[in-house]
């Protein structure tokens, strides 16, 4: 003889466990907006950057600093890591309160570690990489950007980066 195949109880437990299943299956997450300086606010979609993304900023210190003014300013800590020539008084000037501003200027070998021991911390970290990243770091790294709700501004190029800014054309008056 044989067991019965489902008991009056078992359909409505396969589909408990299908639920918690979905529950817990990855799915998109809707980002929050992280506000930026006015001067985005044409340039970007909604005139913000979005939790849990990176954002290749493409050999301009003075965009970097533009882009960590607007999180400050909102009241969020912001991180610059591998920037040893970050200029405080400039960052002043942009409107980054130094009080809520973390700054490694030599992480070493260890770059990468001390990225993603901020991220967990930090909302906006800023990074100038000390070499290249495999993209299977630059993946591990974006996960846990998005888990953490943390944005990323790399300084230089980025594998898989959600977006890249750069500046075509600069002017000095003064």
């Amino acid at each position: 003889m044989t067991a019965p195949l489902a008991s009056p109880a078992g359909p409505s437990r396969v589909e408990e466990l299908q639920a918690r299943i979905r529950g817990m299956q990855a799915s998109r997450l809707e980002s929050k907006a992280v506000p930026t300086h006015a001067a985005f606010e044409q340039v970007l979609p909604g005139g913000t950057l979005r939790e849990g993304t990176v954002v290749a900023v493409e050999r301009s210190t003075t965009l970097l600093m533009a882009l960590l003014a607007g999180p400050s300013a909102s009241g969020r800590w912001v991180a610059v890591v591998g920037l040893p020539d970050f200029g405080i008084e400039a960052a002043t000037r942009f409107g980054i309160a130094l009080d809520r501003l973390v700054l490694v200027p030599d992480p070493g070998r260890q770059w990468l570690t001390v990225v993603a021991a901020l991220a967990d911390v930090i909302p906006v970290v800023a990074v100038r990489p000390a070499g290249r990243i495999a993209p299977a770091e630059a993946s591990r790294l974006s996960a846990r950007l998005r888990q953490r709700g943390a944005l990323l501004l790399v300084a230089g190029d980025w594998p898989g980066s959600d977006a890249s800014l750069s500046v075509e054309a600069s002017e000095w008056q003064g």
